[in-house]
């Protein structure tokens, strides 16, 4: 490792664009939800714990991703 420099955290397990289903098991300070795909933090504006959504990746950052609600988990697409 290079002095300065911060380590390769590797590949993310989402993309932006991506849409998984996911279960809320927190709410950070500002009251998004929190979930965790692999280890890796998601968070979603306006969840609440429990709830079990699916989600759009919006942005993938070194430590964690932002998604946006675009469903309730099991739905069909609508098309």
């Amino acid at each position: 490792m290079e002095f300065g420099r911060r380590p390769d955290f590797g590949p993310k397990p989402v993309q932006v664009g991506e849409e998984r289903e996911i279960t809320i098991e927190a709410v950070a300070s500002k009251g998004d939800g929190i979930a965790k795909v692999e280890g890796f933090v998601i968070f979603v504006p306006n969840a609440k714990v429990g709830e079990k959504i699916k989600v759009k990746i919006t942005d993938v950052k070194r430590t964690c991703a932002i998604a946006e609600k675009v469903g309730e988990a099991g739905e069909a697409p609508i098309v």
